[in-house]
């Protein structure tokens, strides 16, 4: 297995989606809120993966917003 999860973050919360391997996903997506109760949560699951696949999944985000020009 080759194990990875992709947040697509937004203002506000993300959409999680895992997967075990190429074209393999773990469940459904969901929503997970930037709180302290949403991140606990987002580490449950990252090591529900852990626990199934042996393997830390890598994970990758993807922002909605621009890049300050201070960044570029």
């Amino acid at each position: 297995m080759n194990p990875v999860v992709g947040l697509d973050v937004a203002k506000g919360e993300s959409q999680v989606q895992a997967f075990l391997d190429k074209k393999k996903p773990y469940k459904r997506s969901f929503k997970v809120a930037h709180t302290v109760e949403g991140l606990e949560s987002l580490h449950q699951y990252l090591r529900e993966i852990e626990n199934v696949t042996g393997i830390r999944p890598p994970v990758v985000l993807e922002s909605d917003y621009p890049i300050h020009p201070w960044y570029r």
